[in-house]
């Protein structure tokens, strides 16, 4: 028996794109010969976007909508949808007609030989300068941190194995950092060229704010891939190294007042050896800190980072 496929849509009013998105997926779903649903997760619409989806529900018994009470995000949506899919293999999308579903298939066939495969938009349909060339620097930069090389992390349209996602917790915009953490703890990731089209309804949600959010979210990521589990080792050195130079500075200044009689209580370089000094103490105290935090891991908690007003299909609903 072939393994199933959930496709997980994150949707944000989104009212005018989804109909020709569900009979885009349907033709292209039918085709594939396997188990599938589609997954919508409602972010918090202000829109008709609900009562879209609750009607494509009552209609097929294939459509899972899940609507959260407020706008959480894209990535709390995604984490949804991780939660409230049961495919063997799991494919991500936008809502706004800008992924092409024709291309499941081609992501389909890469991910027999992966367990991470990502879309990349080679002719990618949005303007320049405000889309394209900060995505080329993001991708850039995040590639060059994490060390998993891709060139489009952007891309929304990913497939991905069970077991790969349902064991990572996701926050912040960490969604698009989801192939480098995989491969860090041995996933197989690779990318495959996608079709890309211009918006045709509504308009972007991404902004200059987003970008901000990804790069401080990239520094997590950096840190949790580094230190998570030895944080004395990020705040230690730098302490160590501030007190050697704080105390070599104090160690001189003793000996030019005690030895040469100098006066050294109006001098910079005192009160720059001592706050150098406290400086160092409190980053090794940072460092022990974050190891006690270690043990007690937030993710150990199993939080969710949305609230759920409903469910509509193969999983039930609840108010």
């Amino acid at each position: 028996m072939q393994e199933s496929v959930s496709v997980i849509i994150p949707v944000y009013n989104e009212e005018e794109s989804l109909s020709h998105l569900y009979k885009k997926l349907k033709d292209a779903l039918d085709g594939l010969k396997r188990p599938y649903e589609i997954v919508f997760v409602d972010d918090g619409s202000s829109d008709s976007t609900l009562e879209i989806l609750e009607e494509m529900q009552k209609k097929d018994e294939k459509v899972v909508a899940v609507s959260f009470r407020k706008n959480f995000g894209q990535t709390a949506a995604m984490a949804a949808g991780f939660a409230y899919s049961k495919g063997d293999i799991i494919i991500t999308m936008d809502a706004d007609l800008q992924n092409d579903p024709d291309d499941i298939p081609l992501l389909l066939e890469k991910i027999k030989d992966h367990d991470v495969v990502s879309g990349w938009r080679k002719e990618r349909k949005d303007p320049f300068l405000s889309r394209r060339l900060p995505s080329v620097i993001a991708n850039w930069l995040i590639s060059t941190v994490t060390g998993v090389k891709l060139h489009d992390y952007g891309c929304t349209l990913k497939a991905y194995r069970k077991e790969v996602v349902k064991n990572i917790k996701l926050y912040g915009e960490m969604h698009r950092f989801i192939p480098a953490i995989a491969s860090w703890v041995g996933a197989r990731t690779t990318e495959v060229e996608t079709h890309h089209y211009p918006r045709l309804y509504g308009k972007s949600k991404y902004g200059i704010s987003r970008t901000i959010r990804v790069i401080l979210d990239l520094i997590t990521v950096k840190f949790l891939q580094s230190f998570s589990t030895r944080p004395i080792h990020a705040f230690g050195p730098p302490g160590l190294l501030m007190e050697g130079v704080g105390f070599l500075m104090a160690f001189y200044l003793i000996f030019e007042k005690f030895i040469l009689g100098k006066s050294i209580g109006g001098r910079p370089m005192l009160f720059l050896s001592v706050l150098l000094i406290i400086l160092g103490v409190q980053l090794i105290v940072m460092g022990l800190l974050g190891e006690m935090l270690a043990r007690v891991y937030h993710e150990s908690q199993g939080k969710p980072i949305y609230v759920v007003k409903k469910v509509l299909g193969s999983h039930g609903e609840s108010q």
